[in-house]
């Protein structure tokens, strides 16, 4: 007999679908799986969209959750259920709650100018002081796009929903969001705490498209009996906790207060800082949102810097440069045999849609001054690393500015941060020392949900069982060579960002 209970947490990527366990009584992650075994293909109808199935996330949430109990008993011991989910994404559903068109997904582009045409219609000023944000090419502004550009879809819309407010209706029947969801949705207006009335009128949107409010932390719904039937799961355990990736990751490492920092580098490469003041970037080049402890009246929000091209560009390279005849601890042994600054050669990792550190304008990927004598694979895989670890720096300047302040980032032992010449730069780079946890999304949302749930009093109770597994310190040897080609290749942006 089985005597132990689990959370499960699940994780909605653009990449892959994670599932993981954890111990109702020590917060211990027990196992974790992935589905599918390969990445999950992203649709390109048109150059700068990015589009998915809903379904195929369905598909692969239940194949994920069978993974975890190959060989192993005890699904009917899950108590309760946290989701992450990749944020800004966009589900419309009919009254019936059917998906009416793919899901548009957050790298895609398409309504970069409709944000851009709001924002100077409601006012810059207005924009800032009450969402934190210009509506930009968030989830709001894709609403618009398709009332704007598909009619016969949007007559039919009576819902919309994030990537993780669909899986949760799956598992529930339940359509519900958060306002750390509508927040990232740039739906949410921080100074009168409701719907941005004016962000709602400027696009022509019924404020009845938008599902219930939920907690982030709390019953969300209970799984139904048909998703019972069908995934083995016990009818009316709840779905208690869900959060965007971003705000998920920083939770997963225990970041909940100003002055904490998380990191992430999977298919984007995000800083996420915790603020307890309403301000804003009045650049755009970072964004702000309400985290997952957020309230009124004690406000947690996170500041988000985001760089679209980082593991993308990486898994870019393996596959369209490499013929995927490498590994990525392959091409990370690579990239440490060359020497810093990749003999003069530089890229822009800025291949994956428009990035909001040049305030949503399409850049591109770009491979700067290559020389066809002097340089090769190795040269330009650490030219890669070195340029995505650039690109974040050029952003945590922006969060600097809003006062983040920190000597300390968290990552997982994940995805880059696995490579060793990464971590290095990155703390160097930035002048911070990394710590390196073992968990991710879906570890987290499972503690997430047991907070939720009430297995855990709080987050110290929650995260007991979290252990840093390595640190890097920054190298006062090797941080002055770096800072120094870090403005080179600065010097390179700029005059590209500038056509001189």
């Amino acid at each position: 007999m089985n005597n132990k209970y689990y959370l499960l947490g699940i994780d909605i990527g653009s990449s892959s679908i994670k599932a993981a366990l954890v111990d109702t009584e020590t917060g211990e992650a027990i196992r974790s799986a992935q589905a599918p075994d390969s990445e999950l293909s992203i649709d390109a109808p048109q150059p700068g969209w990015a589009e998915q199935d809903p379904e195929t996330w369905w598909v692969y949430v239940k194949e994920a959750i069978d993974k975890l109990f190959i060989g192993q008993t005890g699904k009917q011991n899950i108590k309760a259920i946290g989701i992450s989910y990749q944020m800004h994404g966009l589900v419309v559903m009919d009254k019936d709650h059917r998906v009416l068109r793919p899901s548009i997904i957050w790298c895609d582009s398409r309504a970069a100018n409709l944000g851009e045409e709001a924002f100077r219609s409601i006012g810059e000023d207005k924009c800032f002081h009450n969402l934190l944000n210009s509506p930009g090419n968030f989830t709001a502004s894709k609403l618009a796009w398709v009332k704007n550009n598909e009619e016969g879809i949007f007559s039919k819309t009576a819902s919309f929903s994030l990537p993780g407010d669909y899986i949760a209706f799956r598992l529930t029947g339940e359509l519900g969001t958060t306002i750390s969801g509508l927040s990232e949705g740039i739906f949410w207006d921080f100074r009168n705490n409701g719907i941005s009335d004016d962000l709602m009128s400027h696009y022509g949107l019924d404020q009845k498209l938008i599902p219930n409010l939920l907690p982030s932390f709390g019953i969300q719904g209970q799984v139904s009996s048909s998703v019972a039937s069908e995934t083995g799961l016990p009818a009316g355990i709840p779905v208690s906790y869900r959060a965007g990736d971003q705000p998920n990751n920083a939770l997963s490492l225990n970041v909940f207060n100003p002055g904490e920092l998380a990191a992430t580098a999977g298919t984007s490469g995000v800083i996420y800082g915790i603020l307890d003041q309403l301000n804003a970037d009045i650049q755009s080049r970072v964004n702000l949102f309400a985290h997952v402890n957020h309230t009124a009246e004690n406000p947690r929000l996170g500041v988000l810097l985001c760089v679209n091209g980082t593991g993308i560009q990486y898994s870019w390279l393996r596959n369209q440069i490499f013929g995927g005849q490498l590994d990525y601890p392959e091409m990370n042994k690579l990239a440490s045999s060359v020497s810093p600054g990749s003999d003069g050669l530089s890229v822009f990792p800025f291949g994956n849609g428009v990035e909001r550190i040049f305030q949503n304008q399409p850049f591109g990927g770009q491979i700067i001054d290559l020389d066809f004598n002097r340089h090769g694979r190795a040269h330009l895989v650490r030219a890669a690393q070195e340029g995505i670890i650039y690109a974040l720096n050029y952003g945590f300047e922006a969060m600097r500015e809003l006062g983040v302040k920190t000597q300390t980032v968290r990552a997982g032992a994940a995805n880059m941060f696995q490579s060793d010449l990464f971590c290095e730069l990155f703390a160097s780079i930035t002048g911070t020392t990394v710590e390196l946890y073992n968990t991710d999304g879906a570890i987290g949302a499972a503690r997430g949900a047991g907070i939720g749930a009430g297995f855990f009093k709080g987050p110290e109770e929650a995260f007991s069982a979290l252990k840093a597994v390595n640190k890097i310190d920054p190298n006062p040897e090797t941080a002055a060579v770096y800072f120094e080609l870090y403005n080179n290749w600065k010097t390179k942006l700029e005059k590209t960002i500038h056509n001189e």
